[in-house]
């Protein structure tokens, strides 16, 4: 595409780059010996436009079949205090292959019956990243998080935000390389449930998002983690057993910043929540 004379391409060859940012150098000094300051400065911007799309590969989309299982709790001793925790399975292939393994445990803390703050730790094992390889990869993770749970009419609202410090194994070809990867993890999770049905024992339809962006020194290309869109139906059990199940699609950036995993993941939860 040409605006005023320059020419916005992606190079996908190094070769190729490099013959493309010599003729853009040529170009924009012969413009700045007869043009004015603005088209100067536009063609500057032209060619560091250039060069920072030509440091990665084309956009690469991976798409999974998965399937997500996890157990959930949440007891409360009294007034204010109880603990939390959760354990999930995520399988890819749908159940062929294991993705990760996850455990959590925090103690929570209640304000009020709708709103309570939380804090614990969480262990994550990470399947191998190729399927020749044998190496589990653990990651260490310490948690904070705020949720509020209320009702918009007849509607069930519910706001999370979850604030994580990650220290992740880094493993290079199949091998531990003696070292953890550190970031800060923020996810924000926002989920509604619609009675469709006038009998209370009957499933809720359940529009859930989060979005989880994350920040670290090693973190050059990926602020944005992932989002997780999930619909699907919860069904009570009992007063305090209930599940929901469903669709979730898992978007997911890679961290070489042009890999993205797209996962369309059959998602079924369990829930334990003793409140009073």
């Amino acid at each position: 595409m040409a605006v005023n004379g320059c020419y916005f391409l992606r190079a996908e060859v190094p070769g190729q780059r490099t013959a493309l940012l010599a003729s853009r150098i040529s170009f924009t000094f012969a413009l700045m010996r007869k043009n004015t300051a603005f088209r100067t400065l536009l063609f500057v911007l032209c060619l560091v436009t250039t060069t920072v799309q030509g440091q990665l590969p084309a956009k690469q989309v991976r798409q999974q079949a998965q399937v997500w299982l996890s157990m959930n709790a949440h007891y409360r001793f009294n007034q204010h205090w109880g603990v939390i925790g959760d354990v999930h399975i995520r399988r890819n292939n749908f159940l062929k292959d294991p993705s990760f393994d996850f455990a959590r445990l925090g103690v929570s803390y209640w304000f009020s019956d709708k709103m309570f703050v939380a804090a614990g730790y969480g262990h994550l094992w990470t399947a191998p990243a190729k399927i020749e390889w044998n190496t589990w990869g653990n990651e260490h993770r310490i948690y904070q998080q705020f949720q509020y749970n209320g009702k918009l009419g007849k509607t069930g609202v519910s706001h999370r935000i979850r604030n994580e410090q990650r220290w992740q194994q880094v493993i290079v070809d199949d091998e531990y390389v003696g070292r953890f990867r550190f970031s800060n993890r923020v996810r924000y999770q926002v989920s509604f449930g619609f009675p469709i049905f006038k009998n209370p024992k009957a499933p809720v339809l359940v529009l859930s998002d989060e979005l989880l962006i994350q920040f670290g020194k090693e973190l050059v290309y990926n602020t944005f983690d992932q989002n997780r869109l999930f619909i699907g139906i919860r069904q009570n059990l009992s007063k305090q057993i209930s599940f929901d199940f469903g669709y979730m699609n898992v978007y997911q950036q890679r961290i070489t910043g042009y890999q993205y995993d797209m996962n369309h993941t059959v998602r079924l939860f369990f829930y334990y929540v003793r409140l009073k």
